[in-house]
């Protein structure tokens, strides 16, 4: 197929889809950083000096740029490479089970899932490990699930301008399942509609009964 670098007139962009997030004013070093979970370490009422953790505030910091990685991703330079021979497909494309990792946050505990994308292109695709790409950059953030449902498909909305877009995600909770009522095995379901999708509910019928078809 034919690869489109950047060849269509965007509409507005949302900020959170045009760009990478700013950095936080005052960012704390890294030497700041690592003595933070060392206080964190002494809180839980271990010894930051104790042989087994002496090292765990650099292994710690090392995992947050790793968990974290979403802060410095921008949504639009993932989706913008497109692909323009489609011949007369007029159907949505779905790709199921994209299994993802985030963190909550309300206690920053992770919660951990899968994301069920699909979308009716219009003259353009775009490849299809790119949408797992996406879920990444919003999932590798702080996050409540809603939002990063409404982020997935808002900046595929925004980029590929599709007839419709639907977004499903399926994931349990740590801090549900950890730690209050400690409900291990329950998960959360989000969904967002959007464009065709949003406007004929036997488009919804069809996208959830694809995702559900997979499971069974």
């Amino acid at each position: 197929m034919d690869a489109i670098v950047k060849p269509w007139p965007k509409q507005v962009l949302s900020d959170h889809v045009r760009a990478a997030p700013s950095p936080v004013e005052n960012r704390p070093t890294r030497e700041q950083a690592e003595a933070a979970v060392r206080t964190l370490i002494a809180y839980a009422g271990d010894d930051p000096a104790r042989e087994g953790v002496l090292d765990t505030p650099k292994r710690v910091v090392d995992a947050y740029g790793e968990i974290y990685r979403g802060y410095s991703e921008c949504p639009v330079e993932v989706l913008d490479r497109t692909f323009s021979e489609i011949g007369t497909y007029d159907d949505f494309v779905l790709v199921r089970d994209i299994t993802f990792n985030s963190h909550c946050e309300h206690h920053m505990m992770p919660f951990i899932g899968k994301a069920h994308i699909a979308y009716r292109p219009v003259k353009r695709v775009v490849g299809l490990s790119k949408l797992a790409r996406l879920v990444d950059v919003y999932a590798r953030r702080l996050q409540t699930q809603e939002h990063l449902t409404s982020q997935i498909a808002t900046a595929i909305d925004e980029i590929l301008q599709p007839k419709g877009v639907a977004v499903m995600l399926d994931a349990e909770h740590m801090c549900m399942s950890l730690r209050g009522v400690e409900k291990h095995g329950a998960s959360t379901l989000t969904t967002q509609f959007l464009g065709s999708f949003k406007d004929d509910p036997n488009e919804q019928i069809r996208f959830i009964t694809s995702v559900r078809g997979a499971q069974r």
